[in-house]
């Protein structure tokens, strides 16, 4: 049996997200655990050329590597499928995102990721 829990936190472009990367490694009980952080943006969207969202990927990606995370920015037009797809290619146990203002709607990404990844423990953290 394998015992190894991949962690997946979805962060988006906000320092705040600290805590959900913070949460994740709590959550790690082995050495060989995996942490992973992942980012979707639009696809053509520079984020590089605007320095609130430059400074505070960067600033996720200092706060990853410090945690031992690898953190991926993934490009794309529909974030949900991206996240659904990266948890499946990478065989994740438990995602981590945070309380989003929509969280009482019915078609959040959340309940998304619940009904498209059965397996998946999905974890809220409150804002």
């Amino acid at each position: 049996m394998n015992n190894i829990q991949k962690i997946m936190v979805c962060v988006t472009r906000q320092k705040t997200c600290e805590r959900l990367i913070q949460s994740g490694k709590k959550m790690l009980s082995n050495p060989n655990d995996e942490l992973l952080v992942v980012h979707v943006t639009r696809e053509g969207t520079n984020f590089l050329g605007n320095p609130h969202e430059g400074e505070a990927l960067e600033y996720l990606f200092q706060i990853s590597k410090k945690a031992g995370a690898d953190m991926s920015v993934l490009r794309s037009d529909n974030v949900t499928d991206s996240l659904v797809e990266y948890a499946k290619k990478n065989d994740v146990s438990t995602i981590i995102v945070g309380e989003s203002p929509h969280s009482h709607k019915e078609n959040n990404i959340i309940k998304q990721l619940e009904m498209r990844l059965p397996s998946v423990n999905i974890v809220v953290i409150e804002a």
